[in-house]
């Protein structure tokens, strides 16, 4: 049987530092960019709130100068409490700079920072999240699941081609640019987002708890991790629940550090040979035998049309899809596990 999606476990943003990890420094800077900004409020009208976040909240705004439509995501400064914080925000603002050519990135406009918040100017993305657009279709196809998935996986190419590791990688995060029918999908929030050298290991635990990587647990984990992201998004595309699921968190971990794949609950059995196996290379649990991003894209099931069949995902799958949305939208506050492993590398 496949979990009801409506247990007690959240899948929000960073994961509780473990016990190992190094202290922040204690020191706050003056500021957050280091250079001076005009006011933001003196080039864009800030209107209605669009979310909030766990460190900051985003509102709609309009261009004085061009009349057109934005998103302001508003960090307030009193949040930040340590040097580490401050860091945090700006290599944020690097990266989105960093990635901003590529088409399904969200593109920053411009940074702001006064005496009290920092704001992040980029492009609005108001045609909704992916889970959302898809149950509003109302049908839904392995080729619809592989078109979506080449998508997500660009993103994750394009950004390891640039030395950027994304870190939370999940549905939230991708929204569509308009409302129109083939409106670009596009990658939005690096605030977890690291640069990254070949061979580099971080020992950080952040992520959200369907998506991490086993070797996230583990303390000791590279840009391996974002593929298993991805991985995790495909499974639910395809099936409409999480591969590891529990009642709590610490449930979670377990399952995913155990690493057993349902292939045989509905609607698996009639999900091609040649989407479960780019699952389960996407969900290895060796990061060394894991598929880059690169392999995934040159995939039979992604790269041929002919592979992913076109008929319809049984309809159970977009109602799992629409209840396991509704619950991460009802539970945006930020975990506080209390399960805690030791890793080595």
């Amino acid at each position: 049987m496949q979990p009801d999606p409506s247990g007690n476990a959240n899948a929000k943003t960073k994961l509780p530092q473990l016990v190992t990890a190094p202290a922040p420094s204690s020191g706050r800077p003056a500021s957050v960019l280091p250079y001076k900004t005009a006011n933001v409020r003196d080039h864009y009208r800030i209107g209605k709130k669009l979310g909030q976040g766990q460190f900051g909240t985003t509102y709609q705004c309009v261009g004085k100068a061009d009349g057109a439509e934005y998103a302001c995501k508003s960090i307030p400064k009193r949040k930040l409490l340590c040097r580490e914080d401050y860091e945090d925000v700006y290599r944020e603002i690097q990266i989105m700079h960093h990635l901003s050519e590529h088409p399904n990135v969200v593109r920053i406009r411009g940074a702001y920072e006064d005496a009290l918040f920092v704001h992040i100017v980029m492009e609005l993305c108001a045609g909704g999240e992916l889970f959302d657009r898809i149950v509003a279709k109302g049908h839904y196809s392995e080729r619809a699941a592989a078109k979506l998935i080449k998508t997500i996986v660009g993103v994750v190419e394009g950004c390891h081609s640039l030395g950027v590791m994304h870190r939370d990688l999940k549905p939230e995060n991708f929204l569509f640019a308009s409302t129109a029918e083939e409106a670009p999908l596009k990658a939005t929030d690096f605030g977890l987002s690291m640069f990254y050298k070949p061979g580099d290991k971080f020992s950080d635990v952040v992520g959200s708890p369907y998506y991490v990587a086993p070797e996230v647990l583990q303390k000791c984990y590279g840009p391996e991790a974002d593929v298993w992201s991805a991985g995790v998004i495909l499974y639910i595309l395809l099936c409409g629940v999480p591969p590891f699921w529990a009642e709590t968190e610490a449930g979670i971990f377990r399952q995913i550090l155990r690493g057993k794949l349902d292939f045989e609950s509905e609607p698996w059995p009639s999900i091609s040979d040649s989407a479960k196996d780019l699952v389960c290379n996407m969900l290895t649990r060796d990061p060394k035998k894991r598929f880059s991003a690169h392999e995934v894209l040159c995939h039979a099931w992604i790269v041929d049309d002919a592979v992913a069949p076109d008929k319809p995902i049984d309809s159970a799958v977009l109602s799992r899809l629409k209840h396991f949305s509704a619950m991460n939208k009802l539970k945006k506050m930020a975990l506080r596990a209390s399960f805690q492993y030791s890793g080595y590398c």
